[in-house]
Order: C-alpha cells, then structure tokens, then sequence
C-alpha cells in the first residue's frame, strides 16, 4: 500500500511505497525521481538500520543537486560540451555543469513524477519522455522495476523503447552508508572493485578515451581496501575529482564490487549487466541539505556504485555507445546484496 509522502511546491501528490525482505528488513521507494528513499537492513546485532541517505522532506528532493536515491536520465553521466551528433544530425542539450552535460539535464528524470504499479514482490515505475525534451529526439517509454526479495537483495531493473533513434543509458543514484549511521563518513568502509582500469578523465571530469590501469595508484580496489586511505593523495584524478567520482571498467565477474561496514557488519555486493561503474565518494556533499532524523548531509557521509556505459561514450570512438534504435528495447539489470560478513 502507497503512503502520501507529501505534496511538492507545484501541488503534486508524491506516494511512498514500501517492499519487504527477510528479518523485517523492507526498502522504501517514491514515485518523485522513481528514487530509493530508505534501505533498512540488520545489522550484526540485528538491529535494523537504514543504509541509504535520503530526505524527510519533499522539499529536500526537489532542491537537491546530488541526485540522492534518484532514476537518472535519459542519459547518466557526462557528455562532453552537452552536444551529441546521432545519424548525421547534431542535438545541443542543457549545460547544468559548466559548458558540459550531467545526468539528463535542467530537468531529468530525478525531478519527475512517475507512474507507479505495485506487484506481490516487486514495483514498477513509468515515466515517459516526450520527444525534444531536454534536447534529446524520441519519445522514450521507460520503467524502473524494483524487486527486494526474501534473502534481502534488491534487484533494479532499467528498460525503454522509443519511437526515433536516441541515446538512453540509465542508473540509479543510491548514495550508500554500511555503518547505518548517515552522522557518519563511509572512510571506513572496505571496498572491493572487480576492475583492472579505469577511464581516465580531465579536470572538468570528461573521459576522451584513455583507459589507464589501476596497478599501483590509489584507483586500486581490486583487493579489499578502506575507502579514505587513497582519497586524499595527490594523484592527478584523485585531486581532479576532489576524491574518489570516477568509472571503472568492470572485470568480466559475477560480483562485480563489494562493499563492508566494520561497525555494522553489513555487507553489500553489487553485481551490474553494464559495462563499467561510477564510484563516486560524495566528495562534493556540503551539509546545506537535511536528511532523515535531521541530520545534515554532509562531505563523504555516503557513497555511489552507479552502474553506466561510460560517461561521454557518444563522443569517445573507443567506447560503446548507448544507442537505442527505434524498435529495440533497452534493458540492464543492477543488483545489491544485503547480508551480514561471515
């Protein structure tokens, strides 16, 4: 059953939906952004615990630039000056981080309202975008299935079809902390990436098609390490990005990240049918927001696995490119495993 969330600044109706796993365990959805609003897992004491920021307040959502909990489109990331050129034809699109394009523009998917419909284990949400908006050509029909099923593992999955040739290419924006504690930083948390390198980026965070391996530089996560041991170093991507927000190339593994609070003891495991993933620190999270229990959002105080093609594909030769023709059908699924560390 949908609980009123509260209404926005524009008089809409926002609902909160609610899904059940194992041990009382249940993640949160609204339709504003088909976001995650809270995952509430046991801890090793078995005591639940919520390990998503989020906000109390629609007026949180609506103001917020970080994109917390948030459907992102209809295509995440970057894209090099906000244009793209698609069957010979150039489209601009909205510049909302300097001269460069992010996570679907002025106005993406994370500020709309979506259709809900609720199932026994599962809730899918619709949105559709009509052709032109934010610059992009089609009318794009897309649905974001959430499924938390009774071993607490929460299934996300992305699909669209669309009228004209376009580009799609969706995640989720879930900014994580293990410990349970969003007063907190995720420093301590343990993090193992399945991936070899990464896409180099420049300073405005824009890949041009350089892939750099991870050996021997604070990228390396390809062993269990704590997230703030390399987060303040001097290397070069490091210092660009103000720490950890760059895209890894994913090993051709089952689990392809893994995740671990030693003050919680909860464990999360991350497996994606894409090709790379966006480890983003929370690096630019300024305390000016509020999130539940009134407490401030702040610096580091969550984490993203944001599972991508890689940011500026369309614009980069080497990279695959996240088409969507006229007639096929976009589909990607992205999984996070809840449990607690034997």
């Amino acid at each position: 059953m949908a609980s009123i969330f509260g209404k926005t600044s524009s008089g809409e109706t926002v609902h909160c939906y609610r899904l059940y796993g194992k041990e009382n365990a249940y993640v949160e959805f609204l339709d504003y952004g088909a976001s995650i609003h809270a995952i509430c897992v046991p801890d090793k004491n078995g005591v639940l615990c919520d390990v998503a920021l989020g906000f109390s307040d629609i007026s949180y959502y609506e103001k917020q630039d970080c994109y917390i909990g948030a459907t992102v489109g209809r295509v995440c990331n970057r894209i090099e000056n906000s244009t793209f050129t698609l069957n010979g034809k150039t489209y601009p699109l909205y510049a909302n981080d300097g001269k460069n394009h992010l996570h679907g523009g002025k106005i993406g998917f994370d500020k709309k309202i979506w259709q809900a419909e609720e199932h026994d284990d599962s809730i899918t949400f619709t949105y559709v975008s009509v052709d032109g908006e934010e610059g992009y050509p089609g009318t794009l029909t897309v649905s974001v299935t959430y499924t938390f099923d009774k071993n607490n593992k929460l299934t996300i999955l992305h699909t669209a079809t669309t009228n004209k040739d376009t580009l799609c290419a969706l995640t989720n924006h879930c900014y994580f902390n293990l410990n349970g504690d969003s007063s907190t930083t995720i420093l301590n948390h343990i993090l193992t990436l399945y991936a070899d390198s990464f896409t180099s980026a420049d300073a405005e965070s824009i890949p041009h098609g350089e892939i750099v391996p991870v050996t021997g530089t604070p990228m390396d996560f390809t062993t269990p390490t704590q997230i703030g041991k390399g987060i303040d170093s001097d290397y070069e991507p490091i210092r660009f990005g103000k720490g950890y927000d760059h895209n890894w190339i994913l090993n051709n593994t089952d689990i392809v990240a893994r995740a671990y609070s030693e003050k919680s003891g909860i464990q999360m495991d991350m497996t994606t049918t894409l090709p790379g993933v966006q480890f983003y620190s929370g690096n630019f999270l300024d305390g000016s927001l509020i999130g539940k229990n009134n407490v401030p959002v702040t610096n580091r105080s969550g984490f993203c696995l944001e599972s991508q093609y890689f940011p500026n594909a369309i614009n980069v030769d080497n990279f695959e490119k996240p088409l969507l023709k006229a007639g096929d059908v976009y589909k990607h699924q992205t999984t996070y495993q809840f449990s607690i560390k034997k």
